[in-house]
């Protein structure tokens, strides 16, 4: 398969020099990694102004800031880690690098369309962030940008709202670029059920990308109409209705959450069959359930609004749809298990961030069930038992499936190893710091404190400040880990084509790989997770 005088992607002399060589390769390796470094610098910046939420909530009354100083932070906190972390996340960096190579083509379907949806990308990124330096001060509005505030706030909302509204072509464009790969460029023999299921959980989202972002982008435009031509869609003193504004935004930001999750169940579904050396247990039911997510997921926007006001009727269908959605999700943790059942299962990192990966997702699953539930959400609603839940799916979900996947396939992007002690003490002070910075919020949610407060009554006090130290810890692990990996990118020793023994194509190609991937285009004969006999 590989040729001994193949340059990787890295060393490929191309028309630019430098920096240039990178912002304008069309190569799917190279976006990919634009990507990654772009998100994980605006991760770092999301993570400091949670830092600083948590520091002012270390105490009750002012600590370190004021109430309106407080208001901006959650409105970036959650804008930058939304907008620019999460939603593209897992199918920019590791859906760009591997998603060719897992299905055997040389590059993705639109190379230049590609590029340009990162440039997209940066673009809506430095609108979004300019509202901080305006005229005005950050927006305050919470993320949601909910209505009637956030056409009467006398901050700086344009530019965040029409920075959110760019970064939506640039989810559009990546979406059509993976359905139309996937589509076209499968290798010779790979059918639709030999197809690993990272490009599965792929192809889920960029159905959801390119069905769903419209939406959220006209509603977005909306608001930027009802601020600048007063034209009353949700003001209630032109006609208009602010819960029209909710039911729009929820029905993009709903299957957003799966847009977020989907990849990194796809990952999860890589690293678990590889470190258990075993077939992955219930291929297709995966699969049906990938798809079942994608579909059921555009149903059950209505549960983020059971206090709003809605008919009977939409309140119970909402509510046994939030049910119905879950069961796709538990199909695939099942199947992890079972993958894992009686496996001789191979202890390294990677492995690590999967098996932790099932146990926030679990926290998380099972607490939206209490939130689905109608009697339940009246009392919980707009609590800190919300943020705790929506952080243990999107942070302890996604967060920890993108941490698996970079201990994953860091030797195949980089060719080189990192120091594994390293990485796991870094894991474990993590998911120590998490666990001890979220768990008491549901504590304080179902004892009655709002969310988005800067200030709370003094019984609130404890917990508080076990969740503000957990906050500490979760820093330090994330330290320990990306220093790691950011010196062995340069100084660990070189890695083999396959060091875990994985049977999917990425295993097959060179460390890094060459820029065309493979020298000939593989022809499939068997499913993606045969471990009945050795790799080649």
């Amino acid at each position: 398969m590989s040729n001994l005088n193949a340059v990787s992607f890295r060393e490929e002399q191309g028309r630019y020099k430098g920096i240039f060589a990178w912002i304008f390769s069309t190569d799917h390796k190279r976006i990919g990694l634009l990507y990654l470094y772009s998100i994980v610098s605006f991760f770092l910046i999301g993570v400091l102004l949670g830092a600083a939420m948590k520091l002012e909530l270390l105490a009750p009354g002012k600590t370190v800031m004021d109430p309106a100083t407080y208001n901006a932070i959650f409105t970036l906190h959650g804008v930058i880690m939304i907008f620019l972390v999460v939603v593209p996340g897992l199918p920019a960096v590791f859906g760009n690098f591997m998603l060719p190579i897992m299905i055997g083509a040389k590059d993705v379907a639109f190379p230049k369309l590609n590029l340009l949806s990162w440039w997209i990308y940066v673009f809506g990124a430095i609108i979004a962030l300019s509202s901080l330096f305006m005229g005005g001060g950050p927006p305050d509005t919470g993320w949601t940008f909910y209505a009637p505030y956030a056409f009467k706030t006398n901050t700086n909302m344009l530019p965040a709202v029409l920075g959110a509204f760019i970064l939506g072509f640039s989810s559009i464009l990546t979406g059509i670029n993976f359905i139309v790969t996937i589509h076209r460029l499968r290798a010779p023999g790979m059918t639709w059920f030999k197809m690993p299921l990272f490009p599965w959980t792929l192809y889920g989202t960029g159905w959801i990308q390119i069905l769903a972002t419209p939406i959220v982008g006209i509603t977005l435009l909306m608001i930027v109409g009802e601020r600048v031509l007063n034209i009353g869609f949700f003001d209630p003193a032109l006609g208009g209705d602010p819960i029209l504004y909710q039911h729009l935004f929820w029905i993009y930001s709903h299957p957003a959450v799966y847009i977020m999750i989907l990849p990194a169940m796809g990952a999860i579904s890589e690293i678990i069959p590889t470190f258990a050396n075993k077939s992955i247990f219930g291929y297709k039911a995966i699969v049906i359930s990938t798809l079942a997510i994608a579909f059921v997921g555009y149903f059950v926007w209505g549960h983020h609004m059971f206090t709003s006001g809605m008919s009977g009727t939409a309140l119970y269908t909402f509510s046994l749809l939030t049910f119905i959605v879950a069961i796709p999700s538990a199909i695939k943790v099942f199947n992890w298990v079972g993958t894992l059942h009686k496996a001789s299962i191979q202890l390294e990192t990677p492995f690590f961030w999967a098996a932790s990966f099932l146990f926030v997702f679990m926290i998380g699953g099972l607490s939206g069930l209490a939130l689905g539930a109608l009697a339940t959400n009246v009392h919980l609603h707009d609590t800190a038992f919300v943020v705790a839940h929506f952080h243990f799916i999107v942070f302890g979900g996604v967060g920890f499936a993108f941490m698996g996947a970079i201990h994953y396939w860091f030797p195949k992007i980089w060719g080189r190893m990192y120091n594994t002690r390293i990485a796991t003490s870094g894991w474990i002070i993590f998911f120590i710091g998490f666990c001890t910075l979220y768990l008491p919020m549901f504590f304080l949610g179902v004892t009655g404190m709002p969310r988005r407060y800067y200030d709370y009554v003094e019984n609130f006090h404890g917990p508080n400040i076990v969740s503000t130290i957990g906050s500490w810890v979760l820093i330090l692990g994330l330290v320990i880990i990306l220093t790691n990996l950011i010196r062995s990118a340069y100084k660990g020793e070189k890695a083999s084509k396959n060091p875990w023994g994985g049977r999917t194509l990425e295993w097959t190609v060179d460390s890094p790989p060459t820029l065309e991937n493979f020298e000939e285009i593989p022809v499939i004969d068997r499913g993606p997770y045969d471990y009945r006999k050795n790799p080649e």
